[in-house]
């Protein structure tokens, strides 16, 4: 089974714009102009995102994108809460390096409310540290942002920790919590933007044991 966890670009999304070009009646076809904010929905960030050296998002391997993931359950989660190593239960100690890293908080049910944005749980410096100590290869998070987007210092310091460190974040995932099991083979597969610092992508998991 596949299961979707890509938010839809719409105009409901920050910065986006959908611009109809021609029509069937009046050109011949359908085609459109889409602004898209680099980091809208469900999305990827490359290392240059944070000036973490001139890596590009059109630079991600394919292999970076795929992978086995392992899914932390944490529907509890409340509003601006840091996220620890101590949330992440047994797995903190038998997380296998190479492995992805997703954390079902239920933050996505949130989008549309004021507290989206400004209210999102992050994540704390030593869970990020971990992130990097244990070779996770992408971190995947709910909310728009793994840190608080209200505050530049610690927005910048979280980012160049896990980016710096060989971490690749996904942020924005919807449905997490539809993966039935503690495990599931998934994918973030980005726009090959030339030099760009982050792209929308399409996200999903399956609960077959697929091998990339």
């Amino acid at each position: 089974m596949l299961i979707d966890l890509t938010r839809t670009i719409s105009e409901d999304l920050p910065r986006v714009s959908l611009e109809p070009v021609k029509t069937t009646e009046n050109g011949g076809w359908n085609t459109s102009i889409y602004h898209l904010y680099s980091h809208c929905g469900t999305h990827m960030d490359a290392p240059w995102h944070f000036d973490c050296g001139e890596k590009f998002i059109d630079q991600t391997p394919l292999e970076t994108c795929l992978g086995t993931a392992d899914i932390v359950r944490l529907p509890e989660t409340r509003p601006r809460e840091v996220l620890t190593v101590e949330h992440l239960g047994a797995l903190a100690d038998s997380f296998e390096a190479g492995h992805h890293l997703l954390l079902n908080t239920d933050w996505s049910k949130r989008f549309g409310q004021e507290l989206y944005v400004p209210e999102l749980p992050r994540i704390g410096e030593e869970l990020a540290h971990w992130c990097v100590a244990r070779r996770v290869k992408i971190l995947g998070v709910e909310p728009p942002s793994v840190a608080n987007v209200l505050d530049a210092e610690e927005l910048t310091r979280i980012h160049r920790i896990l980016l710096s460190g060989g971490v690749t974040i996904v942020e924005g995932l919807v449905n997490l919590d539809l993966i039935p099991d503690s495990r599931c083979f998934f994918a973030a597969l980005p726009l090959k933007v030339h030099r760009g610092d982050g792209s929308p992508c399409r996200a999903f998991a399956s609960t077959e044991p697929l091998t990339p």
